[in-house]
């Protein structure tokens, strides 16, 4: 694979390490309410976008949000909803009656769940490769977390996380397109705050929020910052670039990040059993995503992801006249194609710029 063909798995790649490294921030904040916590994390990581969402040459962030449909708004209310407040919610209850490692399973699955969903809903039958793919780094962050300590609760709070995984992915496709990573990513931030602060209202009262400690101001500002702004918009730029399918492989890196800086703050450990964890989630990652050589089908054609790596949607676009081979008795002459004559030249228009990256 080519530099840009590497593009999207390694944006893909560096947002789930950043993910999997804030689960050190999260330990920190566990005495700070959650839904306020979640409001300022969010609201924050709004604000810190905005000024990355307009480029010269292209259309008003507002006028592109008054574009969308309600069904389009109803889609972003739904991924705030399911795949950021209610997933890290799903998370923080399942771990009050079962092991970090519980969740953290369950969590490993979406790569399967998003490989059969993400293709039927695009009307197009799941790709074996990256079903084989996706079982191997389930496999291998199984592995590295190991099963732990649960309860009925525990289990269906972690159904509830796999769902908000899966549809952080799923729910994003049709809106990634007319959107962009970075306004999809400042908008889908600005509704998580509003809806964490209602959350916080209803849960809590007027005490969900508190002037947070110095080691919580910090871990606040990382996952505000490093984790949201920084990891949403990589993630959805490589998911733009690779499809959903191949982008939620590497959500097994997760847990793989995660155990790495664990032993960093002494929270864990890293053996024998996180190392050959670590080997499958790997090498499910690079057959899956095509860094071992693209061999199985691309993105479909009318996905709404996936177009990169589509020689059609290339940034470049070459124009062809009709050539023929020199002495050839049928060579056209001036002025006439091969079937007819040419355009007037008066008649004939130049080929407009081809679009940057806010109109594809």
């Amino acid at each position: 694979m080519n530099v840009t063909s590497l593009r999207g798995p390694l944006l893909a790649a560096f947002a789930c390490v950043l993910v999997g490294a804030s689960f050190t921030a999260n330990s920190v904040l566990g005495d700070y309410p959650y839904a306020g916590g979640q409001a300022l994390r969010y609201g924050l990581a709004a604000l810190l976008l905005l000024p990355l969402i307009h480029r010269e040459g292209e259309p008003r962030p507002t006028a592109t949000l008054r574009g969308l449909t309600g069904r389009q708004w109803g889609r972003l209310a739904l991924l705030a909803a399911v795949g950021m407040v209610g997933f890290n919610l799903a998370v923080l209850t399942a771990e009050r009656s079962a092991e970090p490692a519980v969740p953290g399973v369950f969590v490993g699955c979406a790569p399967i769940v998003v490989a059969v969903l993400v293709p039927l809903l695009d009307g197009r039958r799941p790709t074996r490769p990256v079903l084989y793919a996706a079982a191997l780094v389930a496999g291998g962050a199984f592995t590295v977390q190991g099963w732990g300590r649960t309860d009925l609760a525990g289990i269906l709070c972690s159904v509830g996380a796999l769902a908000g995984e899966v549809g952080f992915a799923v729910l994003a496709v049709p809106v990634l397109r007319p959107l962009g990573p970075k306004l999809l990513s400042a908008t889908v931030c600005a509704i998580a705050a509003a809806e964490s602060a209602v959350l916080g209202l209803v849960l809590d009262g007027g005490g969900f929020l508190r002037m947070p400690t110095g080691a919580e101001t910090l871990a606040l500002i990382w996952q505000a910052a490093v984790v949201t702004v920084i990891g949403f918009v990589c993630w959805y730029m490589g998911m733009q670039r690779i499809g959903a399918e191949r982008a939620t492989l590497f959500s097994g890196l997760i847990p793989v990040s995660a155990a790495l800086t664990a032993p960093l703050v002494g929270t864990g450990s890293y053996g024998l059993a996180q190392a050959a964890g670590s080997c499958l989630v790997g090498v499910g990652v690079a057959i899956g995503s095509g860094v071992l050589g693209r061999r199985g089908e691309g993105p479909a054609a009318g996905s709404a992801t996936g177009v990169e790596d589509d020689p059609g949607h290339q940034s470049g676009v070459v124009v062809h006249r009709d050539m023929a081979a020199a002495g050839e008795p049928d060579q056209p002459g001036a002025g006439q194609g091969l079937l007819r004559p040419d355009a007037l030249a008066a008649q004939q228009q130049p080929v407009a710029a081809t679009p940057g990256d806010g109109y594809r």
